[in-house]
């Protein structure tokens, strides 16, 4: 071929490597023809490769391949007959192509919904699961939370340091609890309300780094190794509206993230940063960095992921995950720079507290006017026993039954003496006679005495609005002082 038929063997180039032929550009085709309409130094076997590549692009080209015909008049009939055939042919097998991209986009569809079937129904089973073990655990913080709460209440005369471990220890178990009860967030829907109020970053991370002070300081030295915790705290921080609990629970995945990170030592450097909000909103920055093994790209693009994790048996894959979830319910973002070899550093970044944020006063606490005959009813006796405890300091009298059975036999000979009780506090899972059964006894006996479950299955029942029958008051364990003289006030006139 000549020069000026360089196009004809690009485009047909283009028609070999292109799926055999099947795919072609409209646009070369016409190219083609453009030219071969333009230049006349073309052979008889040149216009019948240009026929056949303009031929290729399927029935719509027909057209095309017959103006350029008759145009020069140099191919035969016959051989235009065989061009159309072999275009409906071609047009067809292209028509297929297409089938066949639809049915691998279908399949792929296909193994994307099934792997996504099978992420939540590991998040199912693991919600489950949590919902199974929070009554124990609820169970088993209870009384370290009475008490505490007790000891900062009614012992004015505690030192300076005991108070702040007090407080300290008051944190964390609220932290357990909350985060015993937000594992259901993984395979259930938010609450549509999050109550927020305002938060202190500043505090909220120097008891952070109480709290996980065994992580970064006595665990890596036990193992040789030192990790050096840096603090910078801008001061003054704006507030943020938030529930300070989960923003405490992701401070520590993070922090414990980057100890493991640095397995021979390192630096750790948590800081708060924010802001002005001249012509932007203002924001409030939490920054925990550090200078470990980091993160390949593909790993920082999945470290989000439930279940996902570069530390086999020792992680679990849901820390981030947790963090994640929280950013997503303070309406705030999440940033992470990694590189393999150059450590980490994840930015949380909140809106800063505004004054036309609505925040609901608290009231005066709640005080009960005249001490009141209460039962309690739970198979716990370390519960029992702090939940008396602090109770009998309010001026109540309490009388403790271990299990359902015990419980509504005191309650009936109690009603026998003509010494009834003005409440009755039972738990929910208890062995053969549960707090449902307690309840309706109770309500069977005396309708108008009240009747408050105190569950390690709390929030999940005030979550959904699921309180049992004859039950007045639902609340959640740990059990708050707070909330259970609120709910003695609300339900004894």
């Amino acid at each position: 071929m000549n020069r000026s038929s360089t196009p004809i063997r690009r485009t047909l180039m283009r028609m070999i490597l292109l799926s055999g032929g099947v795919v072609l550009l409209v646009t070369s085709c016409a190219f083609c023809a453009y030219e071969f309409l333009t230049f006349r130094r073309f052979s008889i076997q040149q216009l019948k490769i240009l026929s056949l590549i303009v031929a290729l692009v399927g029935g719509v080209a027909v057209s095309l391949a017959y103006l350029i015909s008759r145009r020069l008049q140099q191919i035969r009939a016959s051989e235009g007959k065989l061009q159309s055939q072999l275009s409906e042919h071609v047009a067809l097998a292209s028509h297929q192509a297409r089938l066949h991209g639809a049915l691998q986009q279908a399949y792929d569809d296909l193994l994307q919904s099934q792997h996504t079937t099978m992420q939540q129904e590991r998040l199912r089973a693991l919600g489950q699961m949590a919902s199974g073990i929070a009554h124990d655990i609820n169970n088993a913080i209870s009384p370290v939370s009475l008490y505490t709460e007790s000891l900062l209440e009614r012992e004015p005369g505690l030192s300076e340091r005991t108070r702040s471990y007090l407080t300290t220890i008051q944190c964390a178990i609220e932290d357990v609890a909350g985060t015993v009860a937000r594992m259901r967030e993984f395979y259930r829907e938010r609450d549509t309300q999050l109550t927020l109020e305002r938060v202190q970053l500043n505090r909220a991370v120097q008891q952070v780094v109480e709290l996980t002070r065994p992580r970064w300081s006595d665990l890596p030295q036990a193992c040789g190794a030192m990790v050096d915790l840096q603090t910078d705290l801008t001061d003054p921080m704006p507030d943020i509206m938030g529930a300070e609990h989960e923003i405490r629970d992701a401070l520590t995945n993070l922090i414990f993230n980057a100890v493991d990170a640095m397995p021979t030592g390192g630096t750790l450097s948590v800081r708060t940063r924010k802001t002005a909000g001249a012509d932007s909103e203002a924001r409030a920055f939490i920054e925990v960095i550090d200078t470990g093994v980091g993160m390949d790209e593909d790993t920082r693009r999945r470290c989000l992921e439930p279940f996902y994790t570069t530390k086999g048996e020792r992680g679990s894959g849901l820390g981030l995950a947790m963090v994640y979830g929280m950013i997503h319910r303070h309406s705030a973002e999440l940033e992470i720079e990694s590189a393999a070899g150059r450590g980490t550093t994840v930015r949380l970044s909140f809106p800063a507290y505004s004054s036309t944020v609505v925040v609901t006063p608290k009231g005066q606490p709640a005080v009960v006017k005249r001490p009141l005959r209460i039962l309690l009813v739970d198979d716990d006796p370390l519960l029992i026993k702090s939940l008396q405890d602090t109770l009998q300091e309010d001026g109540h009298v309490i009388t403790a039954s271990h299990g359902g059975r015990e419980g509504i036999e005191a309650f009936s000979a109690s009603e026998k003496r003509g010494e009834a009780f003005d409440v009755v506090v039972t738990d929910l899972g208890m062995p053969h006679v549960d707090g449902r059964k307690v309840a309706a006894s109770i309500k069977g006996i005396s309708p108008a005495t009240p009747v408050i479950l105190l569950t390690g299955w709390g929030q999940r029942l005030i979550a959904t609005n699921d309180a049992p029958a004859h039950v007045d008051k639902v609340l959640a364990k740990p059990p708050r002082l707070h909330e259970l003289r609120a709910a003695l006030v609300e339900l004894v006139p």
